[in-house]
């Protein structure tokens, strides 16, 4: 190995673990269900001149700065427009809006604030991805931030710095 390969690699070796908090980037903000079942008569048939009214009527400001899922929990074939038209009353009142369950706005929310993060900072770090808190964070995030960082680091482990599992170590080519 060449002199400067050995010193690149014992500089590699020396360097700190990082740790990166996944809680850092829980997003914040109350999170509701716009659920369309409310609407239907009689729990199957979205009629569009009641529809219509409802939006009309519903007060559209209580969603200011909440992240809302719209969806349909009811066995009901609803019109693609009715979907389009909860979106336009919404989307000036609310954070974030997007179809779907709670489970899904959570992912969306985690997925757009985790690429946000410049992932050369992390270029041959030994990283380390907390694994206990405060807050839960959610398994999709565990996956989604490996998939972003595996590529960069020179290591990546999950827990705490003072007990670590390794989860992946790039090759150096000798």
């Amino acid at each position: 190995m060449s002199q400067d390969i050995e010193k690149i690699v014992e500089k590699i070796k020396n360097r700190p673990l990082t740790t990166l908090n996944l809680e850092e980037y829980l997003v914040k903000g109350e999170r509701v269900v716009f659920d369309l079942k409310d609407n239907l008569f009689k729990g199957l048939i979205l009629r569009e001149k009641d529809f219509r009214a409802f939006i009309k009527e519903h007060d559209w400001t209580q969603y200011e700065g909440k992240h809302v899922a719209i969806t349909c929990t009811a066995d009901a074939i609803i019109p693609k427009w009715a979907y389009m038209l909860v979106m336009v009353k919404l989307e000036p009142h609310a954070e974030t809006v997007l179809f779907g369950t709670l489970e899904d706005l959570d992912r969306e929310l985690f997925r757009q604030a985790l690429s946000a993060i410049n992932i050369d900072e992390f270029q041959d770090a030994k990283l380390v991805v907390k694994g206990c808190g405060e807050e839960s964070v959610p398994d999709f995030a565990y996956v989604e931030i490996t998939r972003l960082l595996r590529p960069v680091v020179f290591s990546l482990f999950y827990g705490e710095p003072c007990s670590t599992v390794p989860l992946y170590k790039k090759k150096v080519v000798k």
